[in-house]
């Protein structure tokens, strides 16, 4: 301990060199510009502007080219010696449209767009505070890039490229969120993210696996959350804002708060956020299927089925949700930088509304299917280290602590016994990141990766007629789950219009499960299973001029078997129970996509990817034998048994399309479009659609924006997925779809019609107004358990100092 604090200390006090600061201001209104990013090559240095528009360029010292960009404006390239000539101050001029862009979720390092075969989309804190998501899988949605299924309100399961749930990954600052109990059923865990202390947002499309190992097949979202700034000179950096938010259709209230103060050496920044959200109406055009007609509530020891006074109000959705975070900066000097952050997310409980619309001879199935609390809370240790050393210039390690709690409850309609299960996850991961520069064209980014998971499940039956509780079926069995992997990306920029791009990783895997035998018959009473899994990636992009980008990129994606493919017993549908198979190897994908994008002058950009992913020893539920037997009885019910197993291929392939357009007065268009199709084997041995191939979907926008005022007119629309080409497993799921005419289950096409204002009254304070699906349109996106908002008024307000 003597030694660790002596090692502070003297970073403390050593200074490399003097402190340069710089001043960035917007060309029009010469006002400071917070977020502009400064990177340069070589030296390889990354900086971002405070709120004063204020950075350290120290680092920066004799660099050539150094990038300034920021979205929604001109992207600079300047020697670090005429900034120097100009007094290290530098105005932005407002942007026409640009193919440069600053990512991080590609490689973890900051690079820009054109360094990226991979496709990566950003969404900034200024596109979110226009657009205010009610949650991160909202935030996500207004990409027009991303489709969001919900089963309840308290949801959002993200699908892209035909891939959902754990075969996406989702990261939070650079730390690996998916667990050992992320399912292959819709997931909720992303709304654990608070959209007011996001500050951006990247999705990175096709396999990541390379950098952030098993689960990332389908695609990588990455989420920033709020940054401490260190003040740039010795006046302390102070700093803040507020937000309240009103919408009709769910009677949502929402307030944030969030401040920090900033020293040379030491900053902090604190936020907290909650939501109260009532029961959510759905619009007054479109399928009665989705109507709301009943529900069920206990009267006087008796389950009651009573009317609804208005079937557009889906009863019961409503719930609460509280995030906090806490995060401490130490930059002892420019080469050393620590920081430490915390992070709280909790839910009340929510009702799983899907579930309460299925029947059971004329009558509700379920009483009660609800999730206990949803819980996250992060402790994350970051370093960062700079140094011209043999192995690495930049130095990055990632400690962190991670633990999740969930519950689901649920009692059938008339039955006294409620049954509760519990789940805890402790996750504990470790990251060192390096990046190397070999001479001026070479890059090298490595790193190695640690993660443990630590699985505890209970269940427990109570008689609510007694109150009297005892022991239940556990959901998973006692497990842990842990991965080790070493990986590295080769960068060479083989000429000033080409840049190759080669990555590898090798991981290990183990699981250890314990079951319990008590209530289920198992053959084993405990399992195990340890393999590895290499993985691949060569990209390459293209510009034979400045106004045309070309990306090609092969990659290759992984999944590890996890508690959830290995131990879980659960009804996975009416008559159906899943039971646990020891016996499973990962899933392994391989995708292909090309890429073009095109500048026309300085006021049009159009881009198109095209992709082909083909994944082989699909994790599938299958038909399966529990001691012989083909059903058990499982909650009181003659269950088929299935388990998941290595027995399926899939293909999906797809567009996704891009136009962006600077019109003249201030005036603007855009508009993204996504198809996806893919297929899966079944049981038989024929094909079947894919489950989370979403259909066809996109948004259009005409924005405005001159001066203070912002307006947004935009389109989202969806396409139908008709009863032909409704994948097998979704067709016995008839009370999440309408009916054709042939009375069959279907996804009929929808599309919402929205408006956007946003008015900067003053330096510090803002209004947004928003009319959410203006013609009231009754829709239900495809899979999804609940119908969409219906016409929405959204009114917010935000204050600074």
């Amino acid at each position: 301990m003597k030694k660790i604090l002596l090692l502070l200390s003297i970073l403390t006090v050593y200074q490399t060199g003097t402190t340069q600061i710089i001043t960035i201001k917007g060309e029009e209104s010469r006002e400071p510009l917070e977020f502009a990013t400064l990177y340069s090559p070589e030296p390889e240095a990354f900086a971002t502007t405070n709120v004063r528009g204020q950075a350290d360029i120290s680092a920066f010292a004799g660099a050539k080219t150094i990038e300034v960009r920021l979205i929604g404006y001109e992207t600079r390239a300047l020697s670090y010696a005429e900034l120097e000539k100009a007094g290290f101050g530098l105005f932005l001029s407002p942007s026409s449209i640009s193919l440069d862009e600053v990512v991080v979720s590609a490689t973890k390092w900051e690079q820009g767009a054109r360094q990226t075969p991979a496709r990566v989309t950003t969404i900034s804190a200024r596109e979110i505070a226009l657009q205010n998501p009610q949650t991160a899988a909202d935030l996500l949605g207004s990409s027009g890039q991303v489709f969001i299924q919900k089963s309840q309100q308290g949801g959002g399961s993200p699908m892209i490229r035909g891939f959902a749930t754990n075969r996406l990954l989702i990261a939070v600052d650079g730390v690996r969120m998916n667990t050992a109990i992320f399912r292959s059923g819709n997931l909720q865990n992303v709304i654990s993210l608070d959209p007011f202390a996001t500050e951006r947002t990247e999705v990175l499309f096709g396999p990541g696996s390379v950098i952030y190992g098993s689960d990332a097949i389908g695609g990588v979202m990455s989420f920033f959350t709020l940054a401490p700034h260190l003040s740039a000179g010795e006046k302390p950096l102070v700093k803040g804002k507020a937000a309240a938010r009103y919408a009709t259709a769910n009677e949502e209230f929402s307030a944030h708060a969030d401040a920090s103060v900033g020293w040379e050496k030491w900053a902090l920044v604190s936020s907290i956020s909650h939501n109260r959200y009532g029961d959510l109406r759905m619009g007054s055009h479109g399928p009665e299927d989705y109507l709301r007609p009943e529900y069920v509530q206990r009267i006087e020891g008796e389950d009651r089925v009573l009317k609804n006074d208005d079937p557009l109000v889906q009863q019961p959705s409503g719930y609460a949700q509280t995030n906090l975070l806490q995060k401490v900066r130490f930059r002892p000097n420019e080469d050393w930088d620590f920081a430490y952050a915390f992070h709280y997310s909790a839910t009340t409980d929510y009702d799983r509304y899907d579930r309460l619309l299925r029947y059971r001879n004329g009558l509700p199935r379920s009483a009660e299917w609800y999730y206990g609390p949803q819980v996250w809370m992060m402790n994350h240790l970051s370093i960062s280290h700079r140094a011209g050393l043999s192995i690495y210039d930049q130095l990055r390690i990632n400690l962190a602590h991670q633990f999740f709690e969930e519950s689901r409850i649920d009692r059938d309609f008339n039955d006294a016994e409620r049954r509760r299960r519990r789940e805890k996850v402790n996750a504990w991961s470790a990251n060192f990141e390096f990046s190397k520069s070999l001479g001026s064209r070479h890059q090298l980014l490595y790193g190695l990766e640690a993660v443990f998971n630590d699985v505890n499940s209970t269940g427990t039956n109570e008689d609510i007629r007694t109150g009297e509780t005892g022991p239940g079926p556990a959901r998973y069995p006692q497990s842990t789950w842990e991965s080790y992997a070493a990986y590295a990306t080769y960068q060479f920029q083989a000429t000033g219009q080409l840049l190759l791009q080669a990555g590898v990783r090798h991981s290990l895997f183990a699981l250890d499960a314990e079951f319990d035998t008590t209530f289920y018959p198992f053959p084993f009473t405990e399992a195990g299973l340890s393999d590895g899994a290499l993985t691949g990636s060569l990209g390459l992009v293209f510009s034979p001029t400045p106004e045309w980008q070309l990306s090609a990129n092969v990659s290759t994606g992984f999944r590890a078997p996890n508690v959830d493919d290995v131990g879980k017993v659960f009804d996975s549908e009416p008559g159906s129970v899943v039971v646990p198979n020891p016996e499973l190897d990962a899933e392994y994908a391989c995708n292909a996509e090309a890429g073009v994008a095109r500048l026309f002058g300085k006021a049009v950009k159009v881009d198109l990817t095209g992709f082909y992913t083909i994944l082989d020893d699909a994790l599938v539920r299958r038909s399966f034998t529990l001691n012989g037997q083909d059903s058990i009885v499982y909650d009181g019910e003659l269950s088929q048994v299935q388990a998941v197993q290595n027995a399926a291929r899939a293909t999906v392939w797809g567009i996704q399309a891009g136009l962006e357009a600077r019109l003249p007065a201030g005036f603007g268009f855009s508009a993204r479009f996504n198809y996806q199709n893919g297929e899966e084997e079944v049981d038989d041995g024929t094909t079947s659609p894919l489950r989370h191939a979403a259909p066809w979907f996109g948004i259009a926008r005409l924005k405005y924006s001159k001066s203070r005022l912002r307006l947004e007119l935009n389109g989202l629309f969806n396409g139908a997925v008709p009863y032909e080409e409704m994948p097998q497993e979704e067709r016995s799921k008839d009370y999440l779809y309408a009916a054709d005419e042939n009375g069959n289950p279907y996804a009929p096409a929808w599309y919402t019609l929205n408006f956007r204002a946003m008015y900067q009254a003053t330096d510090h304070f803002s209004v947004t107004a928003g009319l959410e699906n203006i013609t009231d349109q009754r829709y239900r996106p495809y899979s999804s358990g609940l119908a969409g908002a219906g016409r929405n008024l959204v009114l917010a307000v935000r204050g600074s100092f």
